[in-house]
């Protein structure tokens, strides 16, 4: 029972972690956008309203990523032992 109970948290810390990973994916193409955007009001600086609005539409829909990555990781933190291990 112990040794069950064990691998349960052992499982659900490494699949935690796998899944805070997808962090580091929304913070890349977050700061490539955003450098692209400034590269383009840099080349025409009267777009400068279409491109901010579009940029930030993007990482907001780039972030959605990054934040379902940290809810799946509290959830196997937090949730998923209790789950597991009340069927134990």
């Amino acid at each position: 029972m112990e040794m069950a109970r064990a691998i349960v948290m052992a499982g659900c810390a490494i699949g935690a972690g796998l899944a805070l990973i997808a962090g580091i994916g929304p913070g890349i193409g977050e700061g490539n956008a955003v450098a692209k955007a400034l590269e383009a009001i840099g080349r025409q600086p009267e777009c400068k309203g279409d491109v901010t609005s579009t940029m930030l539409l993007g990482c907001a829909i780039a972030e959605t990523t990054g934040i379902y990555g940290f809810v799946t990781g509290l959830l196997l933190i937090f949730v998923a032992p209790g789950i597991f291990l009340g069927r134990l």
